[in-house]
């Protein structure tokens, strides 16, 4: 898989994010690849950010960090901001009764 360099950096900072969380709370990765299940070797591609390992391997070992919710609120509506600024574009300039309107 081809990956563009700002996404391999951004990968790459999230593998060295989780191997400092790891590190943090002092588990060693035989442990963490136990409690997630996956092998030292998977583990040490997410703390390397590969690419090619699969996001559910990523969300994972944030769980066992506790921390899987941030990652969660990533793609949240509210923090979309530029989502909602295209919206707020395409709302209509007025809005007009229909004749069935009136009536009620």
């Amino acid at each position: 898989m081809k990956t563009s360099i700002p996404v391999a950096r951004l990968l790459r900072k999230l593998g060295e994010d989780i191997r400092d969380a790891r590190r943090r709370r002092r588990i060693a990765t035989a442990v963490m690849a136990e409690r997630t299940s996956m092998s030292r070797t998977t583990l040490n591609r997410i703390e390397k950010g590969d690419p090619n390992t699969s996001i559910g391997s990523y969300l994972a070992v944030l769980y066992a960090l506790g921390i899987a919710d941030r990652f969660a609120d990533a793609a949240d509506l509210r923090h979309d901001e530029t989502g909602m600024w295209l919206e707020d574009e395409h709302l209509p300039k007025r809005i007009r009764s229909g004749k069935q309107d009136d009536k009620k």
